[in-house]
């Protein structure tokens, strides 16, 4: 009963207030590397860690699937890739047979009265098509800026995408800097009803180009590296070894080939700082308005990315570093404190918003709600997240473990507690059977047919069929 109250108290003190607005912000291929989840330990990201500091950090969030469509597909819809039927990169939310009455999240709080702005990366191919007015305004066009004439530091044969530099000159001319200042501006307004702002930063998406002064900030020859022991792989199945042979990503030995290792991790770290400026731009402003205190904050990235470990780049796989996210939740009513352990996934972002703002629940969503955990962040979660990378293939994620099982049968077991590097895979240990068949009952029973008519894995691309 006490708990019972104590939730009852924690939902009046938001509707005491009028109904809040939402501000989420997005980035775009940030892994763990920042400050308040410590990824890194030279990383510096002084906004993020603040608003951490202030509202609830969920530090065992992954992504439903970890590519940018998908991803942000199932956190638009509420829904898996298993109900979506979207696993790999290239379908837009348009296009995708099972959301043809879907509504994204912008369009729903829109018809629940929002008010609904977006610019930027927030669905990868854009609001376009049949969800063109799901949002009343755009903040800004395009989800990136133009890139120099030519590359700066581009290997030969690499995608023109990795490229990486000091580019453009000051941060007034990056378009991530342009979409700050145009949410932070719009924040400066009266709008008659509650809105749902969507901000959706590009960096440290490749190419990794931002302004000298964040390269400034990290002395290069003294950058840790990602560390990636050849033994890692002795006992990892073979199936998402060679995913860079396909993807547009280089592969691990073109990139010690071409003595990029460092220079890659630089730019990546020179790019998180910048977007971080981004964020406390678009925050300061919030906290200069009127709408201080009845604004939702939610701020997640849509997967996460190697630079080096397992001998990967980028994204795609079914590990840690692929899977893990920043989420970060603050507002009226959200305690800051102790970080949640418990998994969360962000397909979780639809329902809790929904909670948050009490607003109509859509008649299906596949996430659940987090609010037991933004009262409490040792609320236990029994659900863990799930994963989907490439059709068949699952991750389960609990709160200390990572069971993965791919199409063909091959499967993986890593214990967090003790090995958070998932350098030992035990799922051939007997003592950890029964573990593994707990967490195998967590796949999918179901799963919708792949909606890509042709999958990257069956093309190799010119470069790497040499």
């Amino acid at each position: 009963m006490k708990k019972f109250l104590c939730y009852i108290a924690f939902i009046s003190s938001i509707f005491a207030q009028e109904k809040p607005n939402v501000l989420m912000i997005s980035i775009d291929d940030l892994n763990d590397w920042t400050g308040f989840l410590g990824g890194h330990p030279q990383v510096k990201t002084p906004h993020m860690d603040k608003l951490a500091n202030s509202g609830r950090i969920f530090a065992n969030a992954h992504c439903a699937v970890p590519v940018c469509s998908s991803s942000r597909v199932s956190v638009m819809s509420g829904l898996a890739a298993t109900t979506h039927g979207s696993y790999e990169i290239g379908p837009s939310y348009q296009s995708i047979p099972a959301l043809k009455d879907v509504l994204t999240i912008q369009r729903h709080f829109k018809n629940q009265g929002y008010y609904t702005l977006a610019g930027g990366k927030v669905l990868h191919h854009g609001f376009k098509g049949s969800v063109a007015n799901d949002n009343d305004r755009s903040l800004i066009k395009g989800h990136s800026g133009p890139k120099p004439k030519q590359p700066l530091n581009l290997p030969e044969g690499w995608s023109r995408a990795w490229d990486w530099g000091q580019h453009p000159g000051t941060d007034a001319q990056a378009h991530d800097m342009k979409l700050a200042h145009n949410a932070a501006q719009a924040l400066q307004e009266d709008f008659d009803k509650p809105f749902f702002m969507s901000v959706g930063f590009f960096r440290p998406h490749v190419p990794l180009l931002v302004p000298p002064k964040w390269f400034n900030l990290y002395d290069e020859e003294s950058i840790v590296l990602a560390p990636s022991p050849k033994s890692d792989l002795d006992d990892v199945p073979k199936n998402f070894l060679s995913i860079n042979d396909y993807a547009v990503a280089p592969t691990h030995k073109e990139v010690l080939a071409t003595d990029s290792h460092r220079k890659l991790t630089h730019a990546y770290l020179a790019s998180i700082s910048f977007v971080d400026a981004c964020v406390g731009r678009v925050i300061d402003a919030l906290k200069n308005s009127k709408y201080a205190d009845n604004t939702i904050v939610i701020l997640w990235s849509d997967h996460g990315f190697h630079l080096g470990e397992k001998e990967h780049w980028a994204k795609r796989t079914l590990w840690e570093e692929s899977t893990k996210v920043p989420l970060l939740v603050y507002g009226p009513g959200i305690e800051s404190g102790e970080a949640c352990l418990e998994p969360a996934s962000l397909i979780d972002i639809y329902p809790t918003l929904v909670d948050l703002c009490g607003v109509k629940a859509p008649k299906k969503l596949d996430g659940i709600s987090l609010m037991p955990q933004l009262k409490n962040p040792l609320s236990e979660r029994k659900q863990p997240a799930i994963i989907s990378s490439y059709y068949g293939n699952h991750a389960v994620r609990t709160r200390d473990w990572r069971f993965i099982s791919y199409e063909d049968g091959a499967e993986e077991l890593y214990d967090h507690k003790n090995d958070p590097d998932e350098y030992k895979n035990l799922i051939n240990d007997p003592n950890y059977k029964s573990i593994r068949d707990e967490l195998a009952q967590w796949l999918p029973k179901k799963a919708t047919a792949e909606v890509k008519k042709v999958s990257e894995r069956n093309k190799l691309s010119k470069r790497k069929s040499k």
